[in-house]
C-alpha cells in the first residue's frame, strides 16, 4: 500500500540522490535525461510501501537502473542517438559525476567513453556502468537488472570487448599545465587564422564532432586534420555576425568538463557554447563544439563565473 511520504523518507532519498543521479548519467550520458529519471524515481518511492523495503539503497538503485535502461530502448531516444546525440558535458566537481577515486571511473564519465558507450546495448551498459564504475557483484546486478549471474558475465565481455575496440587510452593522463598550454595554443592559432599551426597542434587522425552551433539536425563531422583545422579557423575568429549570434560579446574561460580541458563561451555570466578537447601525447585528437541550449542546460546552470584573470579571452 502506498503512503503518505513523511519527512524522513524524503531525507533517506535525498541522501541517495547524488549517487543516483550519477549512476542514471552513466547510463545515459544525459544530465537532464539523469535528471528526470531520478525525479521519476523519487515518485515511485513516493507510492512505495517503504516499510517493506529492506535495503532503500539497492531498492532506489534497482529502479534508478531500469528507468534508465527504459529511456535508452525508447524509440524517440533511439531516433535522437541515430543523428544528433552528444554527451552532456557537467562541469568537474558537480556531484553527477559520482564515484572518482580510481582512473577507471574518471575516464568512465569522459565525453570520449560515454560516447563510445553507445556502441552497447542498454542491457550490456547497464552491467558495465553497474561493474566498472560502481562495483556491484554480479549476483548484485542479476537482481538489479533480473537476468542471471552467468548472462551478467557474458554481458561484461562482450561490453568489455566492445569498448576496448574504441578506446583510445591515455586521454586523461596529460598535467593540468600541458592541457592548458595547448588548448590556449589552438585558440590562438584558430583566433588568427593560422592553419599550419592548427594541423601542427592535431594527431595525425584527428577528428571534430559539432553540433553547427546548435542548430543543426544532425550533427557535422569532420575526419582529418585539415579539416579540423578548417572548421576551427572558421568558427573561432571574431566576427559581428557570430557576436550577434551569441547574444553579446563572450567571455572566453577555461574550465574542466567530464575531466578533460574546454573553453567556454560566456556571455553576461550565461554559457553560450563550449568546445571540449581530448588531447593524447601532447596533440589533440578530438574536438567536441556544443552551443545547444538543450545540451548546455545543466552545465549553464552550475556555471559559477571564475575570478576576471581566469579568463583566456576578456572580449572575444
Amino acid at each position: 500500500m502506498s503512503q503518505v511520504i513523511d519527512r524522513f523518507d524524503a531525507d533517506r532519498f535525498e541522501a541517495s540522490r547524488d549517487r543516483l543521479a550519477s549512476l542514471a548519467y552513466r547510463l545515459l550520458g544525459s544530465a537532464s535525461e539523469a535528471e528526470d529519471t531520478v525525479q521519476d524515481a523519487y515518485l515511485r518511492w513516493q507510492g512505495a510501501d517503504r516499510q517493506r523495503i529492506e535495503v532503500p539503497e539497492a531498492w532506489l538503485s534497482k529502479v534508478v537502473t531500469n528507468l534508465s535502461l527504459d529511456r535508452l530502448r525508447s524509440a524517440h531516444m533511439r531516433k535522437e542517438r541515430a543523428s544528433a546525440w552528444l554527451p552532456e558535458p557537467v562541469l568537474d566537481g558537480d556531484p553527477m559525476l559520482g564515484p572518482a577515486e580510481t582512473v577507471e571511473q574518471r575516464e568512465m564519465v569522459s565525453l570520449a567513453v560515454l560516447a563510445l558507450m553507445e556502441r552497447l546495448t542498454p542491457v550490456e551498459r547497464g552491467v558495465y556502468v553497474l561493474r566498472e564504475a560502481f562495483s556491484y557483484t554480479h549476483a548484485e546486478i542479476a537482481e538489479i537488472l533480473e537476468i542471471s549471474e552467468s548472462a551478467s558475465q557474458q554481458h561484461l565481455h562482450r561490453a568489455r570487448r566492445r569498448m576496448a575496440a574504441g578506446r583510445r587510452c591515455g586521454l586523461l593522463d596529460v598535467d593540468a599545465a600541458t592541457a592548458r598550454r595547448t588548448v590556449e595554443a589552438f585558440l590562438e592559432a584558430a583566433s588568427t587564422g593560422d592553419t599550419d599551426r592548427l594541423v601542427a597542434l592535431l594527431t595525425d587522425d584527428a577528428i571534430a564532432i559539432t553540433d553547427g552551433a546548435g542548430l543543426n539536425d544532425r550533427l557535422l563531422h569532420y575526419d582529418t586534420p585539415r579539416k579540423v583545422a578548417a572548421i576551427a579557423r572558421a568558427g573561432f575568429r571574431p566576427t559581428p555576425a557570430k557576436r550577434r549570434m551569441a547574444g553579446g560579446t563572450p567571455v572566453i574561460h577555461y574550465a574542466i568538463v567530464n575531466g578533460t580541458p574546454a573553453i567556454l563561451a560566456v556571455v553576461d555570466g550565461h554559457v553560450a557554447g563550449i568546445v571540449a578537447f581530448d588531447i593524447l601525447d601532447g596533440k589533440i585528437a578530438t574536438v567536441r563544439g556544443i552551443a545547444s541550449a538543450k545540451r548546455l542546460a545543466h552545465l549553464a546552470s552550475a556555471w559559477t563565473p571564475l575570478d576576471p584573470e581566469s579568463s583566456i579571452i576578456a572580449e572575444w
